[in-house]
């Protein structure tokens, strides 16, 4: 990096604002600890739950102290949070693992370096960024481990960075890893409408599979087909299934299915020999016939993106980054809440009856 290039950087902006002249900032940016913290407010905004329960429990504090980064970690600043079902659950209490109280939710988060720990190298101040692993990412600021950062293309927003983490490892993890899907086959996405459904469509079109989904609004069916899938199919509709079945006659090599506890027993009728089903939702218990997997030799495999080891999750990057430059993955952003409105947003990525794209919090400054 030139001297040239680094006055017109963001971090000799910053240097500026702090009056430092270039030489003595140049040598503090190659410092162990790249503090940029006197140019950072000491407090911020962020959402705080101080017990478990409702939307309501959701709080925003507007003097929170701004958190710094030790070893390994980077401060972000967040512009984007993508809400995921499992931030409800834990936000009830009712998930396995639970935060200590008080805590701030949100671990999908886009944004910008604001400041770097002691020992990262691999990032720098300014640098366009998205992780799953924001540790309180419903605030301006959250600590992250650097070597969870991923670069964000400059093809995408940071309300698109947000919507990518969960989604798009669960979508992989249930295609690729857990699913064995090969280029060439058959894979529907049941309840495809969602940020999970959208990326799978996405990933898989780009792998080279056939891909037929379902939606519950005529909007939801457009935005399907705007995504590619070969065939959409309204699963309100009475006799839904039988539409499916008549238009994939040898059955499905793979289903992705976001709500089993409805599903799981016709999918299981509609799977191709050796046919996989990757459970990715579920609310509820379900009787099914076990003879339907014998026919078929057919397999019923869940799907966790916690269960994913270190290795996996890089892989899984790897792929969707590339598809990210291919122009193959393209998140679509559905409804945006503000941080004050983080209660309306936890109310309603439940109890929505048709998903339409990611739920993202966006987060000013």
């Amino acid at each position: 990096e030139t001297t040239r290039d680094w006055k017109g950087s963001q971090e000799a902006q910053e240097c500026g604002r702090l009056g430092e002249n270039f030489e003595s900032c140049n040598q503090r940016r190659d410092s162990p600890v790249m503090s940029l913290r006197a140019a950072l407010p000491s407090i911020m905004q962020a959402i705080r739950v101080s017990r478990f329960g409702g939307p309501e429990v959701l709080q925003l504090e507007k003097n929170v102290p701004l958190p710094k980064p030790g070893n390994g970690e980077v401060l972000m600043r967040v512009h984007a949070v993508g809400l995921n079902p499992v931030d409800t659950y834990i936000r009830s209490g009712a998930y396995a693992r639970k935060p200590e109280l008080p805590y701030t939710p949100g671990s999908d988060a886009a944004g910008e370096i604001a400041e770097l720990g002691a020992g990262v190298d691999s990032v720098k101040v300014g640098d366009r960024v998205f992780t799953r692993s924001a540790q309180g990412g419903c605030a301006q600021y959250a600590l992250a481990r650097a070597e969870d950062l991923q670069p964000l293309s400059s093809k995408l927003s940071f309300d698109q960075g947000a919507a990518l983490p969960v989604p798009y490892l669960t979508a992989y993890r249930a295609l690729f890893t857990r699913g064995q899907a090969k280029a060439g086959e058959t894979v529907l996405i049941h309840g495809a409408t969602g940020g999970v459904g959208i990326a799978a469509i996405q990933l898989a079109l780009g792998y080279g599979l056939k891909v037929l989904a379902t939606g519950g609004s005529e909007a939801g069916l457009e935005l399907l087909q705007q995504q590619g899938a070969h065939a959409v199919f309204n699963h309100r509709k009475a006799g839904y299934q039988d539409s499916i079945k008549a238009a994939e006659v040898g059955g499905f090599n793979l289903i992705v299915e976001n709500l089993a506890n409805v599903n799981l027993d016709a999918d299981l009728k509609m799977l191709a020999p050796n046919g996989r089903v990757m459970i990715v939702g579920n609310r509820g218990r379900i009787e099914i016939d076990a003879r339907d997997t014998m026919g078929m030799e057919s397999d019923i495999r869940g799907v966790g993106l916690f269960r994913a080891t270190a290795e996996e999750v890089a892989a899984s990057y790897v792929a969707i980054q590339a598809a990210i430059e291919a122009g193959s993955v393209n998140p679509v952003v559905g409804k945006r809440f503000t941080l004050e409105q983080a209660p309306t947003a936890h109310e309603d990525v439940i109890t929505t009856k048709a998903a339409f794209g990611k739920t993202v919090l966006t987060v000013e400054h």
